[in-house]
């Protein structure tokens, strides 16, 4: 068989040229939105080495159950952990925290999975989300559920939120806490509108810190975009305590609409939430690689796939409201979509994976040195995250988050 080397060639040769604004002013909304003024105070003359280790903003993938579980082979096994430190600093459970998953059989919890992903995740300090509390699509219902009376099933409700929140208090970063309301809500039909906010209470009495989100899908092409904000408003009116928007990111076919992401991640802004983009696949769910599981992208088309992700992602990074985006699945042989994985099943990259690794490694990446001057001072914009600055040889950790704007690091002391 011979090689195509033409595209892959053409790839590396226009990277560059690939990753191009969707708008005239998308590279001063990343500079103005995502990095802020480093001030690092020390002796005139000293030199200043500035390394980011991490970045404030999620880039962050779904964790699939064969992490904790064991039908994945051990080479794969490592292979995942070693792929999904190297791309992402961020997580979410794809399966594991699904009431359906947890608990198919009346009080039959599996709790195993869940804390096997918690024990990777807090091992290498990676931020998780719970996807999710409650999913009250009627095909995710459990049948032991339908069968309950109105006061059994609130019961039952309420020990579910209990469970979690008591079980896993401080552990997860947010939750989802009731998926895709507005394409279905057995709860709703079943004990009335009051009922979101019930969840919402029930969860903060045992985890009174924790962060919980909505999450619905259609959203960032536009479609949906209507009802969920009227949802929204009606769930804030009712004082359901909201943290933060999840809007999931594969609605689409094999590309995007630009101009639909920027337009629906502008309305949503306007309720003054961090925004999760929280289930992104490119290509999308309305292509035809949902149905054709085994058929393969070709070369062009993973260079297009390559080029739609940074475009994505680019868009998504300029947007002030937004605070991350995972990945739902990066590995052929743990994704819903395989075609739109990082890398094929066999762990060969894909060419999405130089495109994806340019953006948040050397694009919007911040690594410098140099001298302070006259008055001890060393400044440089900088991306928001954690850093290591280095002064004549000695290393002290800093955090600069997005909120702080201008951070003065005194190291004189």
């Amino acid at each position: 068989m011979k090689f195509k080397i033409l595209p892959f060639l053409l790839f590396s040769l226009c990277l560059s040229h690939l990753i191009i604004a969707q708008y005239a002013e998308i590279e001063q909304d990343i500079k103005t939105h995502r990095k802020g003024q480093l001030v690092i105070k020390t002796k005139p003359g000293q030199k200043v080495s500035i390394e980011q280790i991490s970045h404030d903003f999620w880039f962050g993938a779904a964790i699939s159950n064969g992490l904790a579980e064991n039908y994945w082979s051990a080479s794969d096994k490592e292979m995942y952990k070693a792929k999904f430190l190297e791309n992402f600093n961020s997580a979410v459970t794809e399966n594991a925290v699904k009431w359906l998953s947890m608990e198919r059989q009346k009080g039959q919890v599996n709790y195993n999975t869940v804390d096997g992903i918690l024990e990777w995740t807090d091992a290498n300090n990676i931020p998780l989300r719970g996807h999710n509390v409650y999913w009250g699509i009627d095909k995710f219902v459990q049948p032991w559920l339908k069968e309950m009376n109105n006061e059994e099933l609130e019961l039952t409700l309420k020990n579910r939120a209990y469970d979690i929140a008591s079980r896993y208090k401080g552990r997860f970063v947010e939750y989802d806490l009731n998926n895709e309301m507005i394409h279905g809500n057995f709860y709703e039909d079943r004990l009335g509108k009051g009922i979101t906010k019930k969840m919402a209470d029930w969860f903060l009495e045992k985890d009174p810190e924790a962060k919980l989100y909505l999450n619905d899908y259609d959203i960032l092409t536009g479609v949906w975009l209507d009802r969920y904000m009227t949802q929204i408003r009606e769930l804030l009116d009712q004082g359901v305590p909201l943290a933060g928007i999840g809007v999931q990111g594969h609605l689409h076919a094999q590309t995007f609409d630009r101009d639909a992401l920027r337009r629906s991640l502008d309305s949503l802004a306007t309720f003054g939430l961090p925004i999760r983009v929280t289930e992104f696949n490119m290509p999308g769910q309305r292509s035809k690689w949902v149905d054709n599981r085994k058929e393969h992208l070709t070369e062009e088309q993973e260079i297009q796939k390559a080029k739609d992700i940074v475009d994505y992602y680019k868009i998504c990074f300029a947007h002030p409201a937004v605070e991350g985006i995972l990945m739902w699945g990066f590995w052929e042989g743990a994704n819903w979509i395989p075609a739109s994985s990082l890398y094929k099943r066999d762990w060969s990259p894909t060419p999405a994976v130089e495109a994806y690794q340019n953006l948040i490694k050397k694009e919007w990446h911040t690594m410098e040195e140099g001298k302070a001057n006259k008055k001890g001072l060393y400044v440089t914009d900088a991306f928001y995250g954690k850093y290591k600055i280095t002064v004549n040889g000695e290393s002290r950790l800093i955090d600069f988050p997005k909120q702080k704007g201008t951070l003065s690091v005194d190291l004189t002391k």
